[in-house]
This record gives structure tokens, C-alpha cells and sequence, in this order.
């Protein structure tokens, strides 16, 4: 029986140089199987016909219900400091993304 008094053990995160730069993401793409959901970050470019995905994350059922409920308590920290978010509903993008209009 674990002794209530023990301290969680600590665990040591590392990060690499490239890794902490961060890759920007303005689409995220979800789909899931019966044992994974994968998440893909894509950066859509203005007037870019097409874009790639630049970094999937793979996660089990149980990890991204985590990760929902971690999202969640933190925009609600964000917009308590920082003022609502905008819902994306309520915003009208153009067909053309801020690229040049198309012509049929």
C-alpha cells in the first residue's frame, strides 16, 4: 500500500533547440479509429493553392480527452485575463483567403 506522504516522482522534460522554435499552425484536421485520434497542423497560406501538413500528433482516446479538458481550462484562464475569443462562426472568411480572386 503507497504511503500517503511520498511525493509524485518527478519527471525530467527536455527539449530540443528546434523543437522550442514552434512550427505555426492556422488548420488542424482531426480524425479518429476505434484506438487513436490523429491531429494534423497545417499552415494555410493566403492566395497557396495547396499546403502540407506540418506536424501530426497521434493520441489514444484516453490522452486526447486529457488534452480537450487541459484546452479548455486553458482558454477559459486566456479569456479571463485576456478578454473573450473571437468564435470563429462569427467571422466571414473570403473564398479567396486574401489571394487573388478567381476567375471562371
Amino acid at each position: 500500500m503507497a504511503n500517503n506522504n511520498e511525493q509524485p516522482a518527478s519527471l525530467n522534460i527536455e527539449i530540443s533547440e528546434e523543437v522550442a522554435e514552434g512550427t505555426y499552425a492556422n488548420l488542424a484536421i482531426i480524425t479518429h479509429s476505434h484506438a487513436e485520434f490523429v491531429i494534423d497542423f497545417v499552415n494555410v497560406m493566403p492566395g497557396t493553392p495547396k499546403s502540407k501538413v506540418k506536424n501530426r500528433i497521434i493520441l489514444t482516446p484516453f490522452h486526447a480527452k486529457r488534452f480537450m479538458k487541459a484546452m479548455i481550462d486553458n482558454i477559459k484562464k486566456f479569456e479571463a485575463s485576456n478578454g473573450a475569443i473571437q468564435d470563429m462562426e462569427a467571422v466571414e472568411i473570403p473564398f479567396n483567403f486574401g489571394g487573388p480572386a478567381g476567375q471562371a
